[in-house]
């Protein structure tokens, strides 16, 4: 632009040179109105594009989440399974009752105190 506008200012009068001037500022003018309709127009297409490309990120995180979910209730079901066996098999070993042992008992000292005189 600096280099077009001296190449007119050698070429030109100074009365020329001002209308190129005012010429030009007056296409830049123009070109920002134009620009602002177009942005408008092209703002509200790629805000729903953008509307559209989030929900579908959403309802892939989404789809993500469960399988991960779906693999860590799994994964914790197993923990808790193997942690019931290790101290079901430590507290046999140290002879402490299951809850079956002591609801077998509770029957049986209950039928025997039925048939006492």
């Amino acid at each position: 632009m600096q280099k077009r506008l001296k190449e007119l200012a050698a070429e030109r009068s100074v009365s020329q040179l001002a209308v190129k001037i005012r010429e030009s500022a007056n296409q830049i003018w123009l070109a920002g109105l134009g620009a602002f309709p177009k942005a408008e127009q092209e703002g509200v297409k790629m805000f729903e594009a953008l509307v559209a490309e989030g929900e579908k990120v959403q309802e892939r995180t989404d789809e993500r989440l469960a399988e991960i979910r779906e693999k860590a209730t799994g994964t914790w079901n197993k923990f808790e399974k193997v942690f019931d066996d290790r101290v079901g098999r430590a507290l046999h070993a140290l002879n402490v009752p299951t809850r079956k042992d002591i609801a077998k008992r509770v029957h049986w000292d209950s039928n025997w105190d039925s048939t006492r005189p």
